[in-house]
C-alpha cells in the first residue's frame, strides 16, 4: 500500500497533493461526528402535492403523432433532433441528449446554420419581418463512440483500442412555435452531462468524468468547454483553470461574471466558483484564467452535507484550489462511504484539505434572482442506512449573504426520485428533471418532470411516456431501436426567453421536446 502511495504521489506533482493527502486521513473520524450530531429525524417530503394544472394524460406529439409524454389538459408539444435524424450537414443526430439551454434569441435568420445567414427569411414573403429565431446548444453524454464531426474538435487522438472521443453538442434553431435545423459545434469530448449559460449567450459544456487518462495526442479530460451559438466560432480549446473533475453543471452570477460549478462524485463532491481574471462577459473570456475555489461552511471544517433537512442554513466561504489540474487521489482507506481503491478528485481533495464542504452528488445549478438553485442528487440515506445514497435535495445559495438553505428534500420516490437538472422559469418557477428511472406512481412507471411550490413542495408536471414498437418507428421515420424508454431521464430543461416554451430532452433514445401550455396559471 505505501508503495502504490509513493508511486501515485510521484505521478502527482506538487505540494498541494502531498498536502490533500495527509488531510483527507482524518475525513472517516470527521465523517462519524457529523453522523452522531445529526440524531433527530429529517423533515422530509414524502408524497408530492395536488399539481396546479391538474391531472396528467398522455399527449399526442405534434410532429409524430405518439403519444411520448404525460402531461395536464391543454398542454402541447413537439419533437425534434432524435438520434439518428439528419443534421445540417448531413451528419446523423448523435445519442445521449442530456444539458440543453436556449443561449440566443436573434431578430432574424440565424448565422451558423448551413444555408441559412444573418439575412435569411426561411422563406417567408417579401416586406415581411422574419420571425425571431431561439439557438439552443445541446449535449451528448457520450463516451468512446464515434467521434461527432464538428467545427470545435478537441481530441481526435486514440483513447487506446482505436476508440475515441464521442461526446459533444449540437446547436438547435427554433422559429416562431417550430423546430427548424440542427447543426454540430463541438466534438472529440467525453461524457458532456450538463452545464450552463452565460450571460454573454454562449453555453459551458462540461465533461462529467475523471480519469488520468491521455489520448495519443496528449489530450487530458474532465474540462469544461465554451460553445458559441454561431457553430463555426466554437474553437474546442478546454477551459483549464475551471478545473479537471467529474463536472455536471455551471452557472454565471451576471453581477460579477463568477462562475459556480458541482461535482457529481459520489460522497466526494465539492462545490466550487471560478472568479475570473476578465470580468467583461465575453466569448473567450473566461481562457484568460482566474482562480477556483471550493465551497467551506464557516466556523464547520470539512462539513458532511450528504445528508439534509429541509430548512438547513450553513454560511459559505471559499479557500483558493492551488491546482486545478491536479490529477485524482487515492482515497484514505477505511472510510465508510468511498471503496477501497476509489479516488478523489484533484480539486475535492484540495479543498478538503482546507477544510472545504462535500455533498452526495452535485448535479444541476441555475441562476435566478440574485441565486443560485443547486441540486444533490442523492442527499439523504438509503434502507441500509448508507449516507448520500438518498432521494435527493435543492439547495438554494444567496450569492449575497452567501448562505445556503435546504428548500427541498425528497425522503420517498413519490415526492422526487433523484432530481438532476434544473432551471427557473422567467417567472421564477423551479422544474426539477428526474434521474431516477421508472419512478412509479398513480399514472404507471416513468421519470417525471417536477414543478416546485415557492415553499419547496414538488408536484407533477409531466411523466416520461415514450414506448416504441418498431411499427410506430417506421411509422414516424426514424431510425432508434425500439423499446420501453419510460425509465429514461429527462434532462436538460430550459425556457425561451419569455417562458412561453419549455425546452427538454429525454436521453434514450435521444428525443428533444418543445412544451407549450397555460403556464401563467400554475406558477411555472
Amino acid at each position: 500500500m505505501q508503495d502504490a502511495d509513493l508511486s501515485r504521489r510521484q505521478v502527482l506533482k506538487g505540494s498541494a497533493a502531498a498536502m490533500a493527502v495527509g488531510a483527507i486521513g482524518s475525513l472517516g473520524a470527521l465523517q462519524s461526528r457529523q453522523a452522531q450530531a445529526h440524531g433527530r429525524r429529517d423533515p422530509v417530503q414524502m408524497a408530492p402535492v395536488p399539481s396546479p394544472f391538474g391531472r396528467l394524460a398522455p399527449v399526442a406529439d405534434l410532429t409524430t403523432g405518439l403519444p411520448l409524454l404525460q402531461l395536464p389538459r391543454g398542454f402541447s408539444y413537439r419533437s425534434f433532433g432524435w438520434s439518428g435524424d439528419a443534421m445540417a450537414d448531413g451528419q446523423a443526430c448523435p445519442d445521449r441528449h442530456d444539458g440543453m439551454a436556449v443561449v440566443r434569441a436573434y431578430p432574424q435568420g440565424c448565422p451558423g446554420f448551413p444555408g441559412r445567414g444573418r439575412g435569411h427569411a426561411g422563406g417567408r414573403g417579401r416586406g415581411r419581418r422574419p420571425a425571431p429565431e431561439l439557438v439552443l446548444v445541446r449535449n451528448h453524454e457520450r463516451g468512446a463512440v464515434s467521434p461527432i464531426q464538428a467545427p470545435g474538435m478537441y481530441d481526435t487522438g486514440d483513447l487506446g483500442g482505436g476508440q475515441r472521443a464521442g461526446g459533444g453538442t449540437t446547436n438547435l434553431l427554433w422559429r416562431e412555435g417550430e423546430w427548424v435545423d440542427m447543426a454540430p459545434s463541438l466534438g472529440g469530448t467525453l461524457v458532456n452531462c450538463a452545464g450552463g449559460l452565460t450571460p454573454w449567450g454562449t453555453w459551458l459544456s462540461c465533461e462529467e468524468i475523471k480519469t488520468d487518462l491521455q489520448s495519443s495526442e496528449g489530450k487530458k479530460h474532465g474540462y469544461v468547454f465554451e460553445v458559441h451559438p454561431e457553430a463555426e466560432r466554437t474553437t474546442g480549446r478546454p477551459l483549464v483553470g475551471l478545473g479537471r473533475f467529474s463536472h455536471e453543471a455551471v452557472a454565471v452570477d451576471p453581477r460579477t461574471g463568477i462562475v459556480y460549478l458541482t461535482e457529481d462524485d459520489r460522497n466526494k463532491a465539492g462545490l466550487y466558483r471560478f472568479v475570473p481574471n476578465d470580468r467583461f462577459g465575453r466569448p473567450g473570456s473566461l481562457e484568460n484564467g482566474g482562480r477556483l475555489q471550493a465551497a467551506r461552511v464557516r466556523r464547520r471544517p470539512n462539513a458532511d452535507l450528504t445528508v439534509a433537512a429541509v430548512g438547513d442554513r450553513y454560511m459559505l466561504e471559499w479557500v483558493d484550489i492551488a491546482e486545478p489540474d491536479l490529477g485524482a487521489i487515492a482515497a484514505p482507506s477505511g472510510y465508510p462511504d468511498i471503496g477501497t481503491g476509489e479516488t478523489l478528485s484533484g480539486p475535492f481533495a484540495q479543498g478538503w484539505a482546507e477544510g472545504g464542504l462535500r455533498m452526495s452528488r452535485g448535479e444541476g445549478i441555475w441562476y435566478a434572482h440574485g441565486k443560485m438553485f443547486i441540486v444533490d442528487t442523492a442527499t439523504g440515506v438509503d434502507a441500509q442506512g448508507r449516507r448520500g445514497r438518498g432521494r435527493g435535495a435543492v439547495w438554494v445559495l444567496d450569492l449575497y449573504s452567501q448562505q445556503l438553505t435546504a428548500l427541498y428534500v425528497s425522503g420517498d420516490q413519490l415526492a422526487g426520485n433523484n432530481p438532476d437538472n434544473i432551471t427557473v422559469s422567467p417567472r421564477g418557477g423551479v422544474v426539477l428533471c428526474e434521474d431516477g428511472g421508472e419512478s412509479p406512481d398513480e399514472y404507471g412507471p416513468g421519470a417525471r418532470l417536477l414543478g416546485l411550490t415557492r415553499r419547496g413542495e414538488a408536484w407533477y408536471l409531466c411523466k416520461n411516456n415514450v414506448e416504441l414498437t418498431a411499427s410506430q418507428i417506421a411509422g414516424a421515420g426514424k431510425q432508434v431501436p425500439e423499446g420501453d424508454y419510460r425509465g429514461s431521464e429527462f434532462c436538460g430543461a430550459c425556457w425561451d426567453p419569455i417562458g412561453r416554451t419549455l425546452f427538454v430532452n429525454i436521453q434514450s433514445p435521444g428525443i428533444t421536446l418543445a412544451i407549450t401550455g397555460p403556464w401563467w396559471f400554475g406558477g411555472l
